[in-house]
């Protein structure tokens, strides 16, 4: 059994042709969530996954439960997947890696006529990134119960279409209740997206834990007023008075290292004119650190700062809170098994704790879950030009395969 290998050629193909529906001219993927793109994309997984004997379960918010039978089949299943959509701007591997690797593993199982006692599932989550929908890791969190299905119907994307609408549109609103669906244990496979295994030579991440993150929507409301006549000292611009709050986002990251992470990554003028003064500023504040402590702590000091803020200017300022994912440490037994296929298979490894979101801190709350990260090229993702080595997939692949077969038992 130690000797089992993936076949990564394989796994690069299917990669590659998943990766022709929405290819972008600079060798992304734009494929969002409930368009024709994204229907395209689902039929072709779908269509893999009963290529390789697999029986097919949709719920009611879209998420895929591929399913490899065991031979106890009372027993839960051992998940691993990911998502396939992208970003507007995305990659290849973003997500996508994580449903093929999935589906690797089962042809691999029946190339070598390898049965589990634990049945093997592959799922891809519907609404991931959260580009088009809003929240983000949308059927993931209505699975675990962290919002309402009705919550996530409702959401609708900036031409006005619904989430609701949009399911039964691509023909993926199924018929199983979100979270009536057992998970004995669940893996992800994930390109990094970050700088840190490359940077460090190191094949395949462990990863023990995912910061947690709080996202605030900003508005400053200043006057607009004409950018000749009015004395600076008589200014109420709202985009000066903005900036300071945004360098001070990044200052309270700074203060704590190493897992400390402030961005302000949307910003709106208004009225976006080059010889009017800003009269109202509107972006967005991300904020994440690895445990509850740190990630309030930052919390507190940026509210702090936005009064204090508020009082030196006379400017009215509003913050709200609109998402927050609390630190989610993963099982110490999934940890381990991916640990332990690591050392087995020999491969150079390091613990990675993950800064950005995946659909395993919410699996996390129903079963016990663990990550496994792969390099990307330049740490690089949410990006047209993001790449990863062959080799690391399939690196990655191989010991997805030795911790879900240690769950699932082979029979």
């Amino acid at each position: 059994m130690s000797d089992m290998r993936i076949n990564g050629q394989r796994l690069w193909d299917s990669l590659m042709e998943l990766a022709q529906i929405g290819a972008t001219a600079k060798g992304g993927v734009k494929r969002l969530a409930l368009t024709d793109l994204d229907k395209q994309g689902r039929d072709l997984v779908v269509r893999w996954g009963r290529e390789a004997g697999m029986s097919v379960t949709v719920d009611q918010i879209g998420n895929v439960f591929m399913r490899r039978e065991g031979t106890n089949n009372a027993l839960p299943p051992v998940m691993t997947g990911s998502h396939i959509d992208t970003q507007p701007t995305g990659g290849k591997f973003d997500g996508n890696y994580g449903v093929l690797a999935g589906l690797e593993v089962v042809r691999t199982l029946n190339d070598l006529n390898i049965r589990t006692e634990a049945p093997i599932e592959v799922a891809f989550w519907t609404n991931e990134e959260g580009s088009r929908f809003v929240p983000v890791m949308m059927g993931s969190g209505v699975f675990c119960g962290a919002f309402t299905l009705e919550t996530a119907y409702a959401a609708r994307d900036t031409e006005g279409k619904s989430v609701g609408e949009e399911l039964a549109r691509i023909g993926y609103k199924g018929e199983q209740v979100p979270g009536d669906h057992p998970i004995g244990a669940y893996f992800e496979t994930h390109i990094e997206q970050g700088p840190v295994l490359e940077d460090a030579d190191k094949v395949i991440g462990v990863v023990p834990a995912v910061m947690g993150l709080s996202w605030y929507d900003c508005v400053v409301k200043g006057m607009e007023a004409h950018a000749g006549p009015t004395p600076m000292g008589l200014r109420k611009d709202a985009l000066q008075v903005a900036t300071r709050i945004m360098q001070q986002v990044v200052a309270i990251a700074d203060r704590y290292p190493p897992y400390g992470r402030g961005t302000v990554g949307m910003v709106q003028v208004f009225p976006n004119s080059r010889n009017v003064i800003p009269g109202e500023v509107k972006f967005s504040i991300d904020l994440r650190n690895v445990n509850d402590e740190l990630l309030n702590t930052m919390h507190e000091e940026m509210l702090a700062y936005i009064e204090q803020t508020r009082k030196d200017t006379g400017l009215e300022i509003s913050i709200e809170r609109v998402s927050y994912y609390p630190p989610c440490p993963f099982h110490p037994d999934c940890v381990d098994a991916v640990r332990k296929a690591t050392a087995k298979l020999g491969y150079s490894t390091m613990d990675v704790v993950s800064g950005a979101g995946h659909d395993a801190i919410y699996t996390a709350r129903l079963a016990p879950s663990g990550m496994i990260f792969v390099p990307c090229k330049d740490g690089i993702s949410h990006n047209e030009i993001e790449d990863a080595k062959a080799e690391h997939l399939e690196a990655g692949c191989n010991v997805l395969l030795h911790a879900m077969l240690e769950r699932a038992r082979a029979a």
